[in-house]
């Protein structure tokens, strides 16, 4: 959503906070990259001149700040503001619909669109590469190059690159359903945990509702408490994973919950998930390569803890049997090699599986 401050504080000078007015982006840079589409950066987006040369009626910023307020209060001017920074564990992925809803419906309208961020060459670059994308129904190489056949400096960072892939593998479009989006989101709110120690308000949709207690179309698969046979998870909670190849194991990157190697995490995680995944395998052979050491879950409602712990247990909330485990910041290896992470796994000899809801269970 745009934002409505002007100012922003990457760091303090004497007693006064900086704003856009302070910083300096070098010369006009920008590049028509298709009619009406133009993609430069915060010196041109600030350039009452190169605006009127070039027609510009609407401006996405795609920045750490907003546009300064001489900018902000030229009448002519359509502004939006999306607040990211030009790190690879940053959340550009989640921003394309509403970035992409206003690049096109400026161009609809015959209208001339100024996309930028500080440089012009990973932020506001990589936005432009995902409109190229869903325009054109292609991937993120043929997008790259024929973005950069206009502006040869472009380059988004590699966490903003996986994200285009992972954008592309989700056919353009944001897919909260998607296996791949549903892991990457929980890899972003991992970070979040492991600097704050606590589960944010904004990250908060990723615990998902009891299964036991869902009236409203109960899934006809679930896994039960060995136990007390309460409820503990439905399909649809299921993270799968194929094992890996006794040849290939103990050859990740090590050490990929650190700060300076979260970007590398991101990288790596679209590419692996498409190979251990099922939504990469259609064939119906699927159910049986997938690995049943470990059930990985998605966060549920049930599990005591997860929202103020970084680990810890996961018991039955009916008959508190322990059911497994759950890491924010250490994640799982599984036995068959694959590392997931963060984790919330239920022990096989712990659970059961049940292929038909009799009746929806109500008691916690």
């Amino acid at each position: 959503m745009a934002q409505q401050d002007t100012s922003c504080n990457p760091k303090k000078a004497s007693s006064s906070h900086l704003n856009r007015d302070d910083f300096d982006g070098g010369p006009v840079s920008v590049d028509q990259i298709e009619k009406g589409l133009f993609l430069g950066n915060v010196t041109a987006a600030t350039d009452k001149e190169t605006l009127q040369t070039n027609d510009i009626s609407h401006i996405l910023t795609v920045d750490s700040c907003p546009l300064p307020s001489h900018v902000l209060q030229i009448t002519t001017l359509t502004n939006k503001y999306v607040q990211v920074s030009d790190v690879a564990k940053e959340d550009l992925l989640s921003h394309f619909d509403e970035c992409l809803d206003f690049i096109e419906n400026a161009l609809v309208n015959n209208k001339k669109i100024l996309v930028h961020c500080y440089f012009g060459v990973s932020r506001s670059a990589a936005v432009v590469i995902a409109f190229i994308m869903k325009k054109y129904k292609i991937s993120f190489s043929p997008a790259f190059e024929r973005v950069k056949s206009k502006r040869k400096f472009v380059g988004p960072n590699p966490g903003f690159v996986q994200q285009l892939r992972l954008f592309y593998r989700m056919g353009w479009r944001i897919d909260v359903h998607h296996e791949q989006y549903k892991t990457y989101r929980l890899r972003l709110a991992a970070d979040k945990v492991r600097k704050a120690k606590i589960l944010p308000q904004s990250c908060m949709d990723l615990v998902k509702q009891d299964p036991a207690l869902v009236q409203a179309n109960p899934e006809p698969i679930v896994y039960r408490c060995k136990k007390c046979r309460r409820i503990v998870a439905s399909k649809s909670n299921i993270i799968p994973h194929k094992p890996i190849p006794s040849n290939q194991r103990f050859k990740e990157v090590q050490d990929t919950y650190s700060d300076e190697n979260t970007g590398i995490m991101i990288d790596q995680i679209c590419d692996k998930l498409k190979e251990n995944s099922l939504s990469s395998d259609r064939s119906s052979d699927v159910e049986k390569e997938i690995c049943k050491d470990v059930y990985f879950v998605e966060p549920l409602a049930w599990m005591d803890g997860i929202l103020r712990q970084t680990n810890g247990k996961l018991h039955c909330p009916k008959c508190q049997s322990k059911l497994g485990s759950f890491s924010w910041t250490m994640g799982c290896h599984c036995p068959c090699g694959t590392q997931v992470s963060p984790a919330f796994y239920l022990v096989p000899s712990k659970v059961e599986l049940s292929r038909s809801v009799q009746n929806v269970q109500i008691t916690v």
